[in-house]
């Protein structure tokens, strides 16, 4: 017992360090302080909600949904993983804005992987701007202004990503970096003062450079073979090298097209398994939902089992809470409980509804008589040879919903031919055929 203790203790103290490193928002510390918590007990339902929230937070929601399931799963209800769960799901434009946002990151790993450098940062740039909580594009777009030497812009994203998560060590790597870049300074040399001679002539002092005349006339002359030199040059670039510099660079261009298309293709396969990777996700999660929900009906079941046993509980309380139960989510077992269970219940609660539904219709209570007439067709379609259908049908046309009312009209033409409510139900049925097909007629028979 005392050890259990001892690892409960640990637990909770790890959340409890993840839970301030998150609200101080060194979000990397919080996940491996809550990962240690769960390490000493995975059923601790707070510290792997916190995960789950830590890792929404930087932006990695198919990892956040993850924890959020396992916590739903380990505890269906008063659980607000739920609520977490049913948020994201809610929005289906924001999810797939993620799920595309994670294609385009893996797509531009896949670019800086074949040199393709300006295409990942176009492609980043976009996927910041639709998601821009996703920590690791933003890193990866600070390595690559880096890499091209926009250090600006640089600073700029990794200013984003500390924002999101200041304790990450890749973060603190790169600002360590642009610091350092940011205090070399360059030196330029001084430029040499050029030797001249002073010398004083009366009153006045008369400066001239060392060089003789014909010093600068050798240079005028070195200066003009220069530019006679540079011109051939040209030519000769002109005429022999540029026709080689062209074919090279279309060699190039063609290469680097080739490459292109293999890189789409690869690519394509790699969207595809992340596809199916999300498509994963939410059938795990809508597998989850479909244990939760059977696990909801199966504790309802056995709580009608309880109620019905002790003789507590009236007929119409227990048939209301079967009829909440879905019989397709039971098992071969529970089903049979089921059936069981309403053998005993529905007919005693038809009796009651239907004499409560039949009082409210006549008295104009036209709701009240749908919702108590609905719960005996649900529970025994046949009740009375058909008259709870008749009298439901009834209930909507009087409450100006014609359509329900032939629906109902219908069934009792049709499956109780014989009683003697169908040859009304069929008057009623060529009344509102009518009605519909002359507006005009039907409200002079009205009033």
């Amino acid at each position: 017992m005392d050890y259990r203790k001892k690892i409960v203790y640990q637990s909770n103290y790890w959340y409890n360090d993840g839970l301030r490193k998150a609200q101080i928002r060194d979000m990397s510390g919080a996940i491996v302080s809550l990962r240690s918590s769960l390490q000493f007990n995975r059923e601790n339902i707070a510290a792997r909600n916190l995960l789950g929230l830590v890792y929404y937070g930087i932006g990695e929601v198919p990892e956040a949904l993850v924890q959020w399931i396992i916590s739903k799963n380990l505890r269906p209800r008063d659980n607000i993983a739920n609520y977490y769960i049913d948020t994201v799901q809610s929005s289906a434009k924001e999810l797939e804005t993620v799920n595309l946002a994670i294609k385009k990151y893996n797509q531009c790993l896949a670019y800086c992987i074949q040199n393709g450098e300006d295409l990942a940062v176009i492609q980043l740039k976009q996927v910041v701007a639709s998601h821009p909580t996703f920590l690791k594009a933003l890193q990866l777009l600070a390595l690559l202004y880096m890499h091209t030497g926009q250090y600006t812009r640089a600073r700029q994203m990794v200013r984003q990503a500390r924002k999101l998560d200041i304790g990450n060590e890749t973060t603190l790597r790169y600002m360590r970096e642009l610091t350092s870049r940011q205090g070399r300074k360059r030196r330029r040399p001084l430029k040499k003062k050029e030797d001249a001679v002073e010398y004083s002539l009366g009153n006045e002092t008369i400066i001239q450079p060392r060089h003789s005349r014909f010093a600068g006339l050798m240079n005028h002359f070195a200066v003009a073979n220069i530019f006679i030199g540079a011109v051939i040059g040209a030519a000769i670039i002109w005429f022999l090298v540029a026709p080689a510099v062209h074919q090279s660079s279309s060699d190039r261009l063609n290469s680097q097209m080739r490459a292109y298309s293999d890189q789409i293709q690869s690519l394509e396969a790699q969207v595809s398994a992340q596809t199916r990777t999300l498509d994963d996700y939410r059938a795990a999660g809508e597998a989850l939902e479909a244990n939760a929900s059977a696990a909801d009906c199966y504790e309802k079941l056995m709580a009608v089992s309880d109620q019905y046993a002790s003789g507590e509980s009236s007929n119409a309380s227990m048939a209301d809470a079967l009829l909440e139960i879905s019989k397709d989510t039971l098992g071969e077992k529970g089903q049979a409980l089921y059936d069981e269970l309403a053998g005993e219940v529905f007919p005693g609660a038809c009796e009651t509804y239907s004499a409560s539904g039949t009082e409210a219709l006549e008295a104009a209570e036209y709701e009240t008589a749908i919702s108590e007439l609905g719960k005996v067709v649900r529970m025994d379609a046949s009740y009375n040879d058909g008259q709870a259908l008749y009298d439901l049908a009834r209930a909507y046309w009087n409450n100006d919903d014609t359509e329900n009312a032939s629906k109902y009209f219908r069934r009792v033409v049709d499956d109780y031919g014989d009683s003697e409510y169908a040859e009304d139900a069929q008057k009623n049925l060529d009344e509102i055929a009518g009605s519909a097909a002359d507006p005009d007629q039907g409200d002079a028979t009205e009033e």
